[in-house]
């Protein structure tokens, strides 16, 4: 009978304390925050991402992953619900993507705000409102896996071809090529060695004479420089005198001017004069032609004379002439 009422005792204890144990992990475990729960829409894969994994917005844990499951109103879609503390900062402007920790895979939802606002979308069959969800750099690297397989396999192609037995071929006949370039370019640098030895050399113990001969031809260029110079001096000397007041030049100008009155003179005086006795004689030429031609008509005018002439119309003793029937 004791040993029952030890164990019903222990019983009791037992049960006391992992009621206790119970609220303790309760209380420690309650959320005072207020909350506000999102949907997340994605057609990629969430492998990694786990109930109760941390929603982080800019690196500031803010919530957690509430519920995961597939999206009734998009086939193939995952749908993702979050409960994010009302403080959180939310806004149009803010979306969702997935990031990973380190090598263990573990993924967790990152939220941050875009330059510009985005078109709200509707709410699903739950009505709770939808942030849109950007593909992770994983997620872009998986669409763009196949792709980049394809020109890793088309540059293996390629180094395949360039590396075969024909260009291999080619590669060791372009050594070759150089080799025997190289000794010829060597042969050709000892010839010009040996040139320069045999030709180059004396010609540079000429050349002391030749500075010589070029150093003479300098001087007689300077004296014939110097003479040059002097000729020059003369010709502006002789200049000047030309046109030195008195000289030849601004003679030759006085007896322009003497010329040009003397003509000036000529053409106001002397000339309208013998233009006037021209015009007298050829009056006098014109008298003398009348005279000869009343002489010619009627030449008893040098017997009786002119006689009287017959007057004109208007005048007295005018008769008109008859005119015959």
């Amino acid at each position: 009978m004791e040993n029952k009422s030890h164990a019903l005792a222990a019983g009791f204890f037992v049960l006391i304390v992992s009621s206790l144990l119970v609220g303790l992990a309760l209380w420690l475990t309650r959320d005072s925050a207020n909350v506000r729960e999102y949907e997340l829409s994605s057609k990629e894969g969430v492998s990694g991402l786990q109930p109760q994994a941390v929603v982080r917005y800019k690196g500031v844990a803010v919530g957690k992953v509430a519920r995961i499951g597939f999206d009734p109103e998009a086939k193939g879609h995952v749908l993702i619900r979050i409960a994010v503390n009302e403080q959180a900062p939310i806004s149009p402007t803010t979306f969702a993507t997935f990031g990973y920790q380190g090598v263990t895979g573990l993924a967790h939802v990152l939220l941050d705000d875009a330059a510009t606002p985005f078109a709200p979308l509707a709410p699903g069959v739950s009505g709770l409102p939808r942030l849109w969800l950007k593909p992770s750099p994983l997620g872009r690297i998986a669409e763009q896996a196949p792709a980049i397989l394809a020109r890793v396999e088309e540059s293996t192609r390629r180094i395949n071809q360039l590396l075969g037995d024909d260009n291999q071929q080619r590669i060791r006949d372009t050594l070759e090529q150089i080799r025997q370039a190289s000794a010829s370019a060597n042969t050709l640098v000892q010839r010009l060695d040996t040139v320069l030895i045999q030709r180059l050399d004396p010609a540079l113990a000429a050349l002391p004479p030749l500075a010589g001969e070029a150093r003479q031809t300098l001087q007689a260029l300077q004296q014939a420089g110097a003479s040059v110079a002097g000729m020059a001096s003369q010709i502006g000397q002789t200049t000047q005198r030309l046109n030195a007041e008195g000289g030849a030049l601004d003679q030759i100008t006085q007896g322009s001017q003497s010329l040009a009155r003397a003509a000036d003179l000529l053409g106001q005086s002397t000339l309208p004069r013998v233009n006037r006795v021209a015009e007298d004689a050829a009056r006098a030429a014109r008298q003398w032609g009348r005279t000869a031609v009343g002489v010619n008509d009627n030449p008893q005018l040098f017997l009786y004379g002119p006689g009287r002439a017959s007057a004109g119309p208007g005048e007295p003793g005018f008769e008109a002439p008859r005119v015959q029937p």
